[in-house]
């Protein structure tokens, strides 16, 4: 009951809010301004003395004024529980009310980064299955009031938010999954290192380029010039140099997807309750996420070479999503390195029946492996074109002797990998190239169901089978048109005649 009495009437943050609040609008502006700065520091000397002052005495005003701002913004958050409800009132001149009903709650999350651990407080964040602009961060809570307010909502919900326990009692249950150093290492070695090279790669680009931008705006573009210039002739003349370089690029390939994978997933810890995953994670910024079973709408079970001989797989919780696709990833929970029985586990928890793997598996139509190879065969075309009129040069064609068996490979796994399987209450989607995705989908989530069809299908009697949830589209292609319009009929009927709640 004190507990209860904490949040019914308005209350505030803790005050170390204000540091967050300030630190946060400081790194704000940083970040959209960084490339002024190193202009103005660069320009910064040849100012006269009396100039200097001025921008030491603007600089100190602008500090005093978003810290009135963040204090401001501290004042001016307040919040409480009121009739199933948390009511949240905000704003310094523009002032806004938010009211959100606990049937819209899909979790609520706490978090650290480095700021928040170094002054202990917590940031609880307040995630709905609606518009992304009802979700609430509130940046600064001692640990216990935050585990306060998550046992109020849960208490007076009374339904599957579970209030977060404290992992260092003695009493604490078993993790299911616990992920040490070296398993983390084993982890980023399955990672797609080449879309990992690729993203370092376009920072380091967008760097240069922002870098040489500063230096044209100040007339010294041939500085940056004289240490970036490289002779192509002596690079390329040199076989040791070009081992060397694509050696170094596959060492920057690995360490990058080591460091995404500590940054994300050090000290991931999974704990299976009742009916809830409690899952910790993250470095400078640690997460801890208590998803109930009801809110998962989908989970996708990925593995690839590599993780089948290590004996690992990654599960992918989707939740209910709203708004652009870009805003759909912070819905997504992964977690990583699990084994073949913490996988069942967790389907157990999910799905009472999983005979759903033992079940008939359905290919695509054989059209869509022509669809697949006309494409690919038009791809190939293109770059022969470029070959021929740009390099003009016939031993470059040799490079068809690499592309054309990997297209076929490419190709038939795709194909392979494009099945489906379903039971009674449950959908089993499969896709990928080296990559293997397995999404579960219980039919009673379905929220809309459509069967498409471009003309050339038509010709060929069959249909792509599209299925809407509240976490996105899941789409079946090329099914035989009979055996589609049977799938579609009961998917509808399973949807209407189900009692359960999608949330």
């Amino acid at each position: 009951m004190a507990k209860n009495s904490l949040f019914h009437e308005f209350s505030r943050q803790s005050p170390k809010g204000i540091f967050v609040i300030y630190i946060q609008l400081l790194y704000k502006v940083f970040k959209a301004t960084w490339v002024l700065l190193i202009i103005f520091i660069q320009r910064f000397s040849k100012l006269p003395e009396m100039a200097i002052t001025y921008v030491y005495l603007g600089a100190i005003g602008l500090l005093i004024l978003f810290l009135v701002r963040a204090y401001l913004i501290y004042k001016n958050f307040l919040f409480k529980i009121d009739n199933d409800h948390f009511v949240l009132k905000e704003g310094i001149i523009k002032k806004k009310n938010t009211s959100i009903s606990f049937d819209r709650i899909q979790n609520i999350n706490f978090k650290q980064n480095i700021i928040q651990q170094v002054i202990n407080v917590y940031e609880v964040s307040i995630e709905t299955a609606g518009s992304k602009n009802t979700e609430i961060a509130i940046k600064a809570l001692s640990f216990d009031k935050a585990q306060a307010l998550k046992q109020t909502i849960s208490n007076v919900k009374k339904t599957t938010v579970e209030t977060k326990e404290d992992v260092q009692e003695p009493t604490a249950p078993k993790p299911l999954l616990k992920i040490g150093f070296l398993e983390l290492l084993k982890v980023s070695l399955t990672e797609n290192h080449l879309q990992n090279l690729l993203i370092f790669i376009a920072l380091l680009f967008g760097l240069l380029q922002q870098l040489k931008d500063v230096f044209n705006g100040l007339g010294k573009e041939e500085v940056l010039s004289e240490y970036i210039q490289v002779n192509p002739e002596s690079l390329f003349s040199s076989l040791i140099i070009l081992v060397v370089l694509v050696i170094l690029l596959l060492l920057i390939g690995l360490v990058s997807s080591f460091v995404r994978v500590i940054l994300f997933h050090f000290n991931l810890t999974l704990f299976i309750k009742e009916k809830s995953f409690d899952i910790t994670q993250g470095l400078l910024t640690k997460k801890s996420i208590i998803l109930s079973k009801g809110k998962v709408q989908n989970i996708t079970v990925s593995t690839n070479p590599i993780k089948r001989k290590l004996g690992i797989s990654f599960i992918t919780f989707k939740q209910a999503v709203s708004g652009k696709v870009k805003k759909q990833q912070s819905k997504l929970i992964r977690i990583i390195g699990c084994k073949a029985d913490q996988v069942k586990a967790v389907k157990e928890l999910l799905y009472t029946n999983e005979s759903i793997d033992n079940q008939t598996s359905y290919l695509p139509d054989t059209y869509y492996l022509f669809r697949m190879y006309f494409r690919s065969g038009i791809g190939l075309l293109i770059i022969n074109l470029l070959i021929f009129f740009l390099i003009e040069d016939p031993i470059w064609f040799c490079v068809n002797a690499l592309f054309v068996p990997i297209t076929i490979v490419l190709v038939q796994l795709k194909y392979k990998k494009a099945f489906y399987q379903f039971n009674d209450d449950l959908l089993l989607v499969g896709k990928g190239r080296i990559e293997t995705h397995l999404t579960y989908l219980p039919l009673f989530k379905v929220q809309n169901i459509a069967m498409k069809q471009t003309i050339f299908q038509q010709r060929r009697n069959v249909v792509n089978l599209v299925l809407q949830t509240a976490s996105g589209k899941i789409r079946i292609p090329c099914i035989e048109k009979e055996r589609a319009t049977t799938l579609y009929n009961y998917i509808l009927y399973k949807v209407e005649s189900n009692q359960e709640s999608w949330m």
